[in-house]
C-alpha cells in the first residue's frame, strides 16, 4: 500500500526546507565575511565586467553587513514560505529564474565601477511572482496572498525602485521583472 496523500506533504515541507537552507547559507557566509574582513563582497555583481558574472550567482547570498541581512531575511523567508508551499520544484524553479533576471539585468544596466550584493533583488521577485501569479491564473486565492504582501511590504517595494545611493534599485527592479516572468511561465493553462 502507498501513502500518496502525504507525497504533497512532504513536497511542500522540501519546497521550505529548500528556503531555509538559502537563508543558512547566507547567514553562514555573512558570519565567514565578517570572519574575513569582508572580503566576500568583491564577488558581488560587477556591472559589464566579465569577472563580475560569478556575481549573477553569489550576490543574494553575500551583504554588506548584518543589518542588511537581516533587513532580507524576514521578507525572504516569509515570502519563499509561501512560495516553497508550492513544492520543491517550483521554489527552485521561481528562485533561479528571478536571481537569473535580476543579476543579469543589474550586470548589464548598473553604474560601472560598482559592486551590487544582497538578496533584496529575491525579495523583489518573490513579492512580484506572488501579486502576478493570482493575476495570471485568475485565482482569488493567489489574488488575495498578493494583495497581502502589497499591504504589508507595498511601501518598501516602492522605496525599493527609487535610486538612492548604496541601494541597487536596479537589483530590485529586475527581481520584480524575473518573478513577472516566473509567474507567467508558471501560470496555469486556461480553457479553450
Amino acid at each position: 500500500m502507498t501513502d500518496r496523500p502525504s507525497e504533497p506533504r512532504t513536497d511542500r515541507i522540501a519546497g521550505v526546507q529548500v528556503v531555509l537552507a538559502l537563508l543558512a547559507a547566507m547567514w553562514v557566509l555573512e558570519v565567514v565575511d565578517v570572519a574575513l574582513d569582508h572580503r566576500l563582497d568583491q564577488y558581488g555583481i560587477e556591472p559589464r565586467d566579465p569577472d563580475g558574472l560569478v556575481g549573477v550567482v553569489a550576490a543574494p547570498f553575500l551583504h554588506a553587513d548584518f543589518g542588511h541581512l537581516i533587513a532580507n531575511t524576514i521578507p525572504f523567508v516569509t515570502l519563499g514560505i509561501i512560495i516553497g508551499l508550492q513544492g520543491v520544484a517550483r521554489v527552485v524553479a521561481v528562485t533561479g529564474i528571478v536571481l537569473l533576471v535580476s543579476g543579469l539585468g543589474t550586470w548589464l544596466v548598473a553604474p560601472d565601477n560598482s559592486i551590487h550584493i544582497g538578496a533584496s533583488g529575491i525579495v523583489f521577485g518573490y513579492a512580484a511572482y506572488l501579486l502576478a501569479r493570482g493575476i495570471f491564473n485568475r485565482d482569488l486565492i493567489e489574488i488575495a496572498i498578493g494583495l497581502g504582501v502589497v499591504a504589508i511590504w507595498g511601501t518598501a517595494l516602492l522605496g525599493g525602485l527609487l535610486p538612492q545611493d548604496g541601494v541597487s534599485w536596479q537589483g530590485h527592479f529586475f527581481g520584480a521583472v524575473g518573478g513577472v516572468l516566473a509567474a507567467r511561465v508558471f501560470a496555469r493553462p486556461r480553457p479553450a
